[in-house]
């Protein structure tokens, strides 16, 4: 095999395995500089068990799992009700763990329930969030998961917050207020009145606990599940492998928030932003019902002088990762760096702004998928001149291409003189070979920028285009190979093309052919190749992505076959 035949060999593989793997190695949000402390000298009690890096793993509880409605028919409760949510909050230990989403579905069919986000303990897969006080003194009792609340309300709503009370029996009131706003965010502010003699310290703390199947998959690489928060104004994020692994992970901030996202979902605490040296971590426990991974943060010490009281706010998301949503929290409560909880990658100044131009498009017009043509339009305008430039010299170069081959046959024993002869050639007819490459370094980044966009957010997730796109996020449903659906046949997913890869491909042939071919006859097969390797390479992105490339093509072939009857090829 030619050397220059193994080099075109060499690309296309890397070409391949690039975009499947781009965002898992180019899109690393870790930040390594992050200063970590010791292990925490303050372990939360009563909660989940937190294994430090000496401990060995165990299983922190045995129990055979139980239905939703039966844990919570178990205890006394607050019910929430807002125009986003539906549950109930857990009087016993003050614990959020009843948690529906009112607007959000697992699918597409009619009947599909309500996303449930957070679950009580004793469930098949509990996820939940509190939080409280902790204090060295072993002798001052403080609330833990068994401390039964008294409350003055049954109902928390954006218009009726609750508070809830209890007393430690040694003079001490432990006071939370807390409200909701009309969406996914709770206010806790937590009250201490010392009325005894001496003076009290006490650690605000905060956790979020998360148990999930052995079995349980992770999305795909592109988009981070698991433990994060935001550090010294650096987002930490940190697989559920990597936790299960290392067990304890710590880290100490002034600022930020820590929590447990999924594709979609998250549920955070955002602590006081003032304070210095808060300490958060991830942690790791085994229990027979599954892995539970734990976020929490425990604040400095609060001194509460006799006779006197203090307080402190702590928010608490738990909801859809709606990006203009997450905006708004993290500048009305100075949340910092909250947008962060939604992955945008590596390519963050062109993912975020995609997504605002596309809803923007999408309020006008009303249909995300027609959004996305324009989208596509409106970037083709944009790189108008620079495509023009390129096609412009691909075109001269398919001009002259019988006077390469020319070349190419008088010089075929002597390489060093053909490369002269053809430099002196696209010298002599002002052409740049490099030229048309330049559109497609462009591309690369828009195009994963929008496949991240597709991907990762919410307000795309279940928009139909028409026809059978019943979801942009989601790969085209129809498949070719079966006739649509006619031959029942089970076929492996890389078989699975439906119409809109099927088009993008032929698109992406017709366009090849308007450029010039190339002089090695193996280079030229390889080239031919290329719309069949990303028809099936594209047959599973996302529909919305697909069409986008697609629409760009067709532009591309406009323009360039204008050019090209400009200069007169054929």
């Amino acid at each position: 095999m030619k050397e220059e035949n193994k080099s075109l060999y060499l690309a296309v593989l890397l070409s391949i395995i690039v975009i499947f793997i781009t965002n898992n190695y180019l899109f690393p949000n870790k930040n390594k500089n992050i200063q970590k402390p010791t292990n925490l000298d303050i372990q939360i009690e009563d909660t989940v068990s937190e294994p430090t890096k000496t401990q060995e793993i165990k299983l922190v509880e045995k129990y055979n799992p139980i239905t939703k409605e039966e844990a919570i028919g178990q205890d006394r409760r607050i019910k929430i009700e807002t125009p986003q949510i539906t549950g109930s909050l857990r009087l016993r230990g003050a614990r959020f763990d009843d948690i529906s989403l009112n607007n959000y579905k697992v699918s597409l069919e009619e009947n599909s329930a309500n996303i449930d986000l957070l679950k009580p303990a004793k469930t098949k897969e509990p996820y939940f969030a509190e939080i409280g006080w902790l204090s060295t003194d072993k002798n001052l009792k403080t609330p833990n998961k068994n401390t039964f609340w008294q409350t003055n309300s049954n109902t928390l709503t954006p218009n009726s917050p609750i508070t809830l009370k209890w007393n430690n029996g040694q003079g001490v009131d432990f006071i939370l207020d807390i409200s909701v706003d009309e969406d996914f965010m709770f206010s806790i502010t937590q009250r201490v009145e010392n009325n005894s003699n001496k003076e009290i310290s006490l650690f605000p703390y905060g956790l979020v606990s998360k148990t999930r199947s052995k079995n349980t998959k992770v999305a795909r690489a592109i988009v981070h599940e698991g433990p994060l928060g935001v550090v010294n104004s650096s987002l930490e994020e940190t697989k559920y492998s990597n936790i299960k692994k290392d067990e304890l992970e710590e880290f100490k901030t002034t600022g930020g928030w820590t929590g447990i996202t999924d594709k979609y979902w998250l549920t955070a605490l955002a602590f006081d932003q003032t304070a210095k040296d808060v300490k958060t971590r991830y942690s790791y426990a085994e229990t027979n019902s599954g892995d539970r991974y734990q976020a929490d943060f425990i604040s400095p010490v609060i001194k509460i002088a006799a006779k006197s009281s203090k307080q402190v706010t702590t928010h608490l998301f738990s909801g859809a990762k709606e990006i203009k949503l997450l905006d708004k929290y993290k500048d009305e409560l100075n949340i910092d760096r909250f947008d962060l909880a939604i992955d945008f990658g590596w390519y963050y100044f062109l993912t975020k702004p995609f997504f605002y131009i596309l809803d923007f498009l999408y309020i006008f017009l009303g249909n995300m998928g027609w959004a996305i043509i324009i989208f596509a339009a409106l970037l083709r305008f944009l790189m108008f001149p620079i495509a023009n430039k390129s096609y412009t010299s691909m075109s001269k170069m398919k001009k002259v291409q019988p006077k390469v081959q020319a070349l190419q046959e008088r010089y075929k024993e002597d390489k060093m003189r053909l490369q002269q002869e053809m430099m002196a050639l696209y010298k002599k007819e002002k052409i740049n070979p490099a030229a048309g490459c330049l559109p497609m370094l462009i591309q690369i980044p828009v195009f994963f920028s929008l496949y991240k966009v597709l991907y990762i957010s919410i307000e795309i997730r279940h928009t139909p285009f028409f026809g059978w796109i019943k979801d942009l996020s989601a790969p085209d449903p129809t498949s070719v190979f079966t006739l649509f659906g006619l031959l029942p046949i089970p076929l492996p997913g890389f078989l699975d093309i439906g119409v809109w890869p099927l088009v993008m491909g032929i698109t992406m042939y017709l366009q090849q052919k308007l450029n010039p071919t190339p002089a090695n006859k193996e280079q030229a097969k390889m080239m031919m190749m290329m719309p069949i390797i990303f028809t099936f390479m594209l047959g599973n992105f996302a529909a919305g992505l697909v069409i986008y490339w697609t629409l760009s093509n067709i532009l591309s072939i406009i323009q360039q076959k204008a050019i090209m009857n400009k200069i007169g090829v054929k």
